[in-house]
């Protein structure tokens, strides 16, 4: 079973930046995508950054494309997800993800946004953008 603790969130100005990590622990040899999600108060769940295991490719929503990076440290074990230019509507709480190399068999080799396919999650992160 894989876990995710993600930290970084805090309460940042417009404009501002963050850096969001996710340690994953236990058995993560069968990872095939990691992604970043993120749920505002009374919105559904979002996914906003992902990266593929296997080449590290990723994939980026359109509301974020340019403002966000994720990325993957191996010797650490950790991914990453550097927030620039924040704008109050990037408030939300930060979730990690992952899918399995099972689930994502059914994906043709692309890289879902859907939360359903990612069955490992951690507890989440807030990030407030506030002046």
């Amino acid at each position: 079973q894989v876990q995710f603790v993600e930290s970084g969130g805090n309460l940042v100005k417009p404009g501002g930046s963050l850096r969001l990590s996710c340690a994953p622990s236990g058995f993560t040899m069968d990872l095939y995508a990691i992604g970043w999600f993120r749920q505002a108060p009374g919105k559904e769940r979002e996914g906003v950054a992902f990266i593929r295991t296997n080449d590290d490719s990723t994939l980026y929503s359109d509301s974020v494309k340019g403002r966000f990076t994720i990325s993957r440290d191996n010797a650490k074990n950790t991914v990453y997800l550097e927030i620039n230019s924040l704008m109050p509507e990037d408030t939300a709480t930060y979730y990690c993800a992952a899918a399995g190399l099972r689930v994502a068999s059914t994906w043709y080799g692309r890289i879902s946004v859907d939360p359903d396919q990612y069955g490992y999650w951690g507890q989440g992160t807030q990030v407030t953008v506030s002046s």
